[in-house]
């Protein structure tokens, strides 16, 4: 079965095509600036050159529509007729607390998605807009909804409850949800895959660590703790988030500068974290990272050394959590493609719980490996994650309990 992947974003959908039985990519492609001028494609049939062209989309419905077509391109198309798409798998960012797992789309799941818009006003509405748009055009199709905060509905309320009235929570489900949550899920799966061991014996920490980024707590096959809370912005510090702030902080914002809480909110998301920390030097990690080896801007230097300590105190704090970690694994492009992030964070803040990293297997980008040392107590594994294989298998396993 070929399984369709969509990711829709505001603005954006992206997608892959992958063969449910050799989980192999078959192709992938990006619309781009739907609904503005300029909108345009990219499409990479697996093996091929890619291709980009413009292409008017006023919206997600012509974009769906476009990505269909180039998927039975006679040329370059990796199917002949749209019946070889078995089933599409749906990435939806906020599930709240209705939804634990991924599930098959119904009009009451839509309703459901619809009611989290207030925890996701940006995400879920065009999330909610793909999967519209592909059951019109793809009819009879199964759809699958894939939650980002589905793999964290395992915490507990210890470890999800914020300490203001318990009033807030009930009324209003304000508590933290966690998001990244298929990646989490799919390089903690894989880690165990790696180690040799049964996923639900392990104690892990998984680093996803990206433009946006979290870290989770993972024992015995579940999610304990995250960083994310509420919203994306609470935790480490990212590209342009601020992470943890004092509350006071926004009031002092508010009131030094004549800012009302939406701008606040917006300076928090959008012009804080390492762009805000190297004073608006760059909030790409590799901009940094290069300013950092050449040590010759202490703005950079500064948002590197900052971003590393808080990594290392999330790590630290949910190996208490824990209890001790049988590995501590790194994805994402950061995680992923930074041996010198890596190794800022491993050395020589986590040397407490056994970890040693082989300097040597830690110098490369983008590949799977074990970097730790043979004799260290806790392991350290880089493992590019894969978000839509992960969403790919869930739709499969809807469709086939269906």
């Amino acid at each position: 079965m070929k399984i369709l992947v969509i990711n829709c974003g505001s603005s954006s959908l992206k997608f892959q095509l992958i063969d449910s039985e050799t989980e192999e990519l078959t192709a992938k492609g990006l619309c781009e600036r739907i609904g503005i001028a300029g909108s345009r494609i990219s499409y990479t049939l697996t093996g091929h050159e890619k291709r980009k062209w413009d292409a008017p989309m006023a919206d997600h419905k012509d974009a769906v529509r476009l990505m269909l077509q180039t998927l039975t391109n006679p040329e370059d198309g990796a199917v002949k007729e749209l019946s070889e798409i078995g089933a599409v798998g749906h990435r939806v960012v906020h599930g709240g607390e209705h939804f634990s797992e991924a599930t098959l789309i119904t009009p009451q799941v839509k309703e459901a998605i619809m009611e989290c818009t207030v925890l996701a006003p940006l995400h879920n509405p065009a999330n909610l807009q793909g999967i519209e748009d592909c059951e019109l055009q793809l009819p009879g199709v199964p759809q699958v909804a894939v939650f980002d905060t589905a793999f964290h509905q395992t915490m507990d309320e210890e470890a999800y409850l914020y300490a203001i009235p318990y009033r807030y929570y009930k009324q209003f489900g304000i508590r933290r949800y966690g998001f990244h949550g298929t990646s989490h899920q799919y390089v903690s799966r894989r880690a165990a895959d790696i180690l040799g061991k049964p996923y639900e014996s392990l104690k892990l920490i998984i680093c996803h660590l990206g433009n946006g980024a979290s870290v989770s707590a993972i024992k015995d096959g579940r999610c304990i703790d995250t960083s994310m809370g509420l919203t994306p912005l609470e935790g480490l510090i990212m590209g342009t988030r601020s992470g943890d702030v004092d509350p006071g902080v926004l009031e002092m914002m508010a009131g030094k500068d004549g800012k009302n809480i939406h701008e606040v909110m917006r300076i928090l998301n959008k012009e804080s974290g390492v762009l805000g920390l190297s004073d608006g030097f760059s909030s790409d990690f590799r901009d940094l990272e290069d300013a950092y080896l050449e040590g010759n801007n202490p703005a950079a230097t500064r948002a590197i050394k900052a971003f590393v300590l808080r990594v290392a105190k999330y790590i630290g704090a949910y190996a208490a959590e824990l209890n001790g970690a049988d590995a501590i694994c790194f994805t994402a492009g950061i995680g992923e493609n930074s041996p010198v992030i890596r190794e800022l964070i491993c050395s020589p803040y986590l040397e407490h719980l056994g970890v040693e990293l082989d300097k040597e297997a830690n110098n490369i980008r983008g590949k799977e490996r074990i970097v730790s040392t043979p004799s260290a107590k806790t392991k350290v594994l880089v493992i590019p994650t894969n978000e839509e294989l992960e969403i790919a298998r869930h739709t499969l396993a809807i469709v086939k309990g269906k």
